[in-house]
């Protein structure tokens, strides 16, 4: 089975509830088997989203954090590498799950974040003011690119997001350091850290151009 790009997917992934306990002989799976099930799902829920060219489809595959929660799926793909196929999943879904559940401070540190990234501002496509609203609907239409679009704008475009979000906290930082360098402090980690989502989500796109995003 294919996808509508010509990628091989691969076969269903080994289950992890009781059942594949049982088959296992009363054992989890090892580490190799727990690294196979992360790429297997990932390929399939790609392929799957990509090969259906169904808006409910994709609305559904958007949404699979509301069905599943987030600790399951970081439980599934959070440890792989960053610039692999699970681990940009991971990225976007966490991103939109921040944006879902903090959308005024989203969209505070974007606001910050736009007089200093011009270019990223306009890769992102979000419109001005940035309103709470209008992130959560870019991080869902970032996401629904994913399975109806080019991938590699969609990582794209949610790197762009990050290198606003991450000049916004170093904003908002500097301005706090005199009267809470705790706080400030702690936004500037942040920034550094959604900095280092951004570039591991645009190597992950000039992967998956390359064919080589596994």
């Amino acid at each position: 089975m294919t996808t509508d790009g010509g990628r091989a997917l691969p076969r269903r992934p080994v289950p992890l509830g009781p059942g594949g306990l049982e088959a296992h002989g009363g054992t989890r799976p090892g580490p190799a088997e727990v690294t196979e099930v992360a790429h297997q799902t990932a390929a399939i829920l790609v392929g799957t989203g990509r090969a259906a060219h169904d808006p409910e489809v994709t609305s559904r595959l958007v949404g699979l954090v509301d069905d599943l929660g987030l600790s399951t799926v970081a439980d599934l793909w959070s440890a792989r590498p960053a610039r692999s196929l699970p681990g940009a999943l991971w990225r976007l879904y966490a991103l939109r799950e921040w944006v879902r559940r903090s959308p005024e401070e989203a969209s505070r540190q974007y606001a910050a974040g736009i007089r200093f990234t011009d270019v990223a501002h306009a890769v992102a496509g979000i419109a001005e003011p940035p309103r709470p609203e209008e992130l959560q609907r870019v991080a869902d239409q970032i996401l629904a690119g994913v399975f109806e679009g080019d991938l590699a704008v969609a990582l794209e475009r949610a790197a762009a997001f990050c290198a606003v979000i991450s000049a916004g906290r170093a904003e908002l930082a500097h301005d706090r350091d005199a009267l809470d360098p705790g706080g400030a402090h702690d936004l500037t980690t942040s920034a550094a850290a959604m900095l280092t989502t951004g570039e591991d989500l645009r190597a992950s796109a000039r992967l998956w151009r390359s064919d080589d995003l596994d």
